[in-house]
Parts: structure tokens; sequence; C-alpha cells
């Protein structure tokens, strides 16, 4: 058995790459899960909140695609029918905040984003029930979808033009033109490695990226009780630390009228670990200590950043910091939210540091995409082109022969 393309990982980018490289080239692909069912992790799990391009440094990977990425989905999701909730304010705290605000809007005017200084009484408008000093950034291209929904069209469209999509395969071993699987060996042209939180395992089967680790954040919420979302009424967020890819304690509205409050960004004890111990891994477990234990020896602000996030475990602490947006709320007004996320964000051992951009590897026969963190859900359509126009075409021009079997 074997394809022209196999691509690990049936989540969003693995998705989208997949039915790009049916448009370009044609041929046979194939898309790989170890799960059972699409968007079990950090595709299904995410907040589902189509980002403006805000936050990024103008020039980065994550500025270039972002706001592009966040019109195609929103033109994707308009054809299939997927509704959304639309519009985003960010909030100061303190005087303090300003400066920061403003670099936001500077940045985002930079990227090519749509955003509009508004002053307390046009906050009103916009969010009735939200506080800020002076000034806030309003984002009216920000849009909260039900992710699921989006890979379910998405798994719908692969199946329309040929892509065989297998879940409950487990990828063991690569060799340069062969997959070892649970389900036997699959011959491959070339190989698409878009597996998330395992990314950086795949890379290094082909001798790539063994300075990079993937360390897993664990994002908890809580939500909004029935009979007070009205407090609400899309997304409020607060002016977040940029010089750390996290974003704060916010306020999500989702499609189907819940209320969320959060995430944390707290350190997973693995890379799948929902629970309190749930699929805790000896080998990830050693990672996750031992790198955040050297981020935390010699960088201040991540101590000072790690403990905030440990504390906002107890939703009392949660619940303090989303109250400076919203004062009206209230403790009683909140409970538990079940859904709980993973980040896998890659850690660069050589510099000791997060890496904060997208990062995609390139071996004799495969792409490996590694550092596919938040905005990568609203980029994934833009991503999905320029992975394939970079790496088959080089500069754009679409004069490659396709690699194949």
């Amino acid at each position: 058995m074997g394809y022209d393309f196999l691509v690990v990982g049936a989540g969003i980018v693995g998705l989208t790459i997949a039915l790009e490289l049916k448009k370009s080239f044609g041929g046979s692909v194939c898309v790989i899960d170890k799960e059972n069912r699409i968007g079990a992790h950090g595709s299904g799990r995410n907040s589902g909140v189509l980002h403006a391009g805000i936050y990024y440094k103008p020039g980065t990977l994550k500025a270039r695609l972002c706001v592009s990425g966040n019109r195609l989905m929103r033109e994707y999701c308009e054809e299939k029918g997927i509704r959304g909730i639309k519009g985003k304010v960010i909030v100061t705290k303190n005087e303090r905040e300003v400066e920061t605000l403003l670099e936001l809007e500077k940045r985002a005017r930079a990227n090519g984003a749509d955003v509009k200084i508004v002053d307390e009484k046009e906050l009103r408008e916009i969010e009735p029930y939200a506080r800020t000093v002076h000034r806030a950034l309003y984002s009216p291209n920000t849009v909260v979808i039900d992710p699921q929904e989006v890979l379910a069209r998405l798994l719908e469209d692969a199946a329309a033009c040929g892509i065989e999509v297998r879940f409950g395969v487990k990828l063991a071993a690569l060799d340069q033109k062969e997959a070892v699987t649970t389900a036997g060996r699959i011959g491959y042209g070339f190989l698409v490695n878009a597996a998330g939180a395992y990314a950086d395992r795949i890379a290094h089967m082909c001798g790539l990226g063994k300075n990079y680790t993937m360390l897993p954040y664990k994002g908890i919420y809580l939500r909004v009780k029935e009979g007070y979302e009205f407090l609400v009424r899309a997304n409020i967020y607060p002016v977040p630390d940029i010089r750390f890819p996290f974003l704060g304690v916010h306020f999500t509205r989702t499609p189907h009228g819940v209320v969320k409050m959060g995430p944390t960004a707290i350190p997973a004890l693995s890379r799948e670990n929902y629970g309190l111990l749930e699929n805790i891994r000896c080998s990830e477990l050693r990672e996750t200590l031992l790198y955040n234990a050297r981020q935390f020896a010699t960088n201040k602000n991540y101590v000072l950043m790690g403990f905030k996030e440990i504390g906002k475990y107890i939703p009392y602490v949660m619940y303090k910091d989303a109250r400076q947006l919203v004062p009206s709320l209230k403790y009683s007004y909140i409970s538990r939210y079940p859904l709980v996320g993973i980040r896998a964000q890659l850690f660069d051992r050589t510099k000791n540091e997060l890496v904060m951009d997208y990062l995609i590897l390139k071996g004799d026969n495969s792409i490996h995409i590694l550092n596919a963190v938040s905005p990568a859900f609203t980029s994934s359509l833009a991503f999905a082109q320029y992975v394939v126009n970079l790496y088959f075409y080089g500069t754009g021009s679409r004069a490659s022969v396709k690699p194949g079997l």
C-alpha cells in the first residue's frame, strides 16, 4: 500500500494541507491519525476563536498568515453555513496597560488587521458590562466558531475529493519511503508531519529538529452560569503580557450561547494530561519538569508568569482576574467548564526559550510542522497554501514536478 502523499495528523493543519496538496497535484493522498475520531486533541479542543492578527510582531509567519487565514476561514464558514459570534474588545485594567494597548493597535495595523481604538462610552455600546481605563481596542473581524463543526466539514471535503483519512492508525517508525504503523507498512512519496503535540518526535525520527522539544500547557476554563450570559455579548480580552505567547484570562461566547472564562496556561505533566493525573507518561513528565525548571532558573519573568498561572488553577483566583474585565460578575455566577485543552508549545533547548513563531522544517521528502500553535486554527487555510507554495514551488512559481512514489 502506498500513496504520493502521507499526512500524519488529522487535525486542522493536516486536513487543510492534505486538501491543498490534492488540489495542487491530484494523485493519492492519505491522512492517518492515532485517535479513533476527529478533533480529539488540539484542533477540537481549542477556543474556536478566529483571531484577527493583533498580537503578532509584523513580519513573522503568524502575522503574515493570520489576517489572510481569518478572511479565508470566515469565507469558508459562510459557504458551509457555519455560524459564528463576531467582535472582540481588548480592555485595559490600569493606566500602565494603555501603552501596550497602543502597541497592539500598531501591530494590528502593520499586519493589515481591521481595528479601532474606542473610548469608555463606545465600549459600553459594544460590551455594556466590560470595563476599561480610558481606552479599549475593538476588532470586528474576530469571530468565534465551533471547531468541531469546521473539522467535520473539512473531513467531508476530503472524502469528496478522494483523500483517504484513516483513524486509529498510529505511526511507530519511519524510513525514507515507508511508514511503519499499527495498521502495517504504508509507502509514501512525500511525508507531511502535522502531528501536533508529537510533531517533534516524528521530526526526530527523520533526524531533524533534535534541539526542539514540545512542552504542554494546560488550558482550563470556567463558564458563566445559565441566566448570566448577558454579561458578555462576544469576546472580552485583557491586554496581555506580549513577552509570552499566552493571552490571559478572557471571556468568549460560543455559537451555542455558552460564555467561557479562561484559560489557564499551566505546565501540564504530559502532552495529553487533560485530567489531574490522566495520561501521564514518564518520558514526557521528565521533559516537562526539566525544561520548565530550566526556564524558571534563567528567566525571572517566566517565574512570575508561572506562579500566576498555577494560581489560576483555583477557581476563585481566576474569577478575581476575570472580574477586572467585567466588574458585575459575581463568584456565584460561575461554574466549571468541562472541556480542557493542551497547548503544545515548542521549546528550543539550545536557546532555553519557547519558540514564539510557527516553525517548519524540511527533509529530503518530508515537511515537519513543528510549532502550529495559536493562531494555527485561524491561519490554517492560508497556512496550507503557504506550505505548498513554498516547499513544493519554491518562491511561488508552480513549475516543480510533484513528488510521487
